[in-house]
């Protein structure tokens, strides 16, 4: 048997993750995760979120490593996965209520995470929320000295990634037309951000 790929990051934040997007999603039909890595975000909060509609998605050469979980535990309410690069303009997805993503914006370059908010003002709805989660810099700080390690540790990795001033992503935000509704903090220094295009 396959053994399926697995993120200690998801099992662990899955839950505080889930008590945000209970609230944020309670009337939202349809989903597009960006950036579905192992798929144990899709299949756990698709489960807990019946009404909703989500749709998995990866970069190309990923796309197998995340279809091994979602054809084994995925429940009916999740599509199967579709290749979307953030950096390929328009994307090639329907419209969607909301859009999620996790602990991406820091792996990303600042110029893909630019062009991720210029694929999202093609797919987002009026009224559709925008939901991202991981680390941020406040005012150019670190929220902690682990996250100052860790942009370290990323930079030795690739030196266009880097945790990435809120101010900056809020003001992509606002340029297409979204307003921030919440500003999370959650458990090991990370962030749970939500915007909403309004109507």
């Amino acid at each position: 048997m396959t053994e399926l790929p697995f993120s200690q990051s998801s099992e662990s934040n899955k839950q505080p993750i889930l008590s945000i997007l209970r609230d944020v999603l309670a009337d939202t039909k349809t989903m597009l995760e960006i950036g579905s890595g192992t798929g144990q975000h899709a299949v756990f909060f698709a489960k807990q979120l019946p009404h909703l509609m989500w749709q998995p998605s990866e970069q190309a050469q990923n796309i197998d490593m995340l279809s091994l979980r979602l054809e084994a535990h995925a429940p009916a309410n999740v599509r199967k996965p579709v290749v979307v690069d953030v950096a390929d303009e328009p994307w090639r997805v329907q419209p969607v209520d909301a859009v999620y993503a996790a602990n991406c914006a820091h792996i990303m370059s600042w110029g893909h995470v630019e062009k991720m908010f210029r694929g999202l003002d093609g797919v987002l709805k009026p009224g559709g929320h925008l939901i991202l989660y991981g680390p941020y810099k406040y005012g150019g700080n670190f929220t902690s000295s682990s996250n100052a390690q860790f942009e370290q540790w990323l930079k030795g990795n690739d030196p266009l990634s880097g945790i990435r001033d809120f101010e900056k992503v809020d003001e992509l935000a606002r340029m297409i037309g979204l307003t921030l509704l919440g500003d999370h903090q959650m458990p090991t220094n990370n962030q749970c951000l939500v915007w909403q295009r309004m109507s």
